[in-house]
């Protein structure tokens, strides 16, 4: 399957928009992630723990997005946005979402 962050795709037309389609993970940090990213960012650096458990919420979401398409007999999702929420204390929402269509 396609997917794109542009509403059209060079050298393939769209043939049939199948409507929105996406995919949601909701992550919690646990303690020691939070004890450990509290003294990088101290003495600086990169939480790499952290980086981790957003790309991992990142290609879940999408995967989701990318099943609900297939289930609606899309080929390719184009206008993909990926949006990142803060929930409650020490939750983070990760959303992937976009147009199913058929090229």
């Amino acid at each position: 399957m396609i997917i794109s962050t542009t509403n059209t795709l060079d050298n393939h037309p769209v043939k049939e928009y199948l409507g929105l389609v996406a995919g949601e993970t909701i992550i919690g940090a646990n303690i020691f992630r939070d004890i450990f990213a509290s003294i990088r960012d101290v003495v600086g650096g990169r939480s790499s723990s952290y980086e981790e458990v957003l790309r991992q919420a990142k290609d879940t979401a999408i995967k989701e997005m990318k099943q609900q398409a297939a289930e609606r007999g899309a080929n390719a999702v184009i206008g993909i946005d990926l949006d990142y929420e803060t929930v409650g204390q020490g939750m983070l929402m990760v959303v992937a979402s976009g147009t199913a269509v058929k090229i």
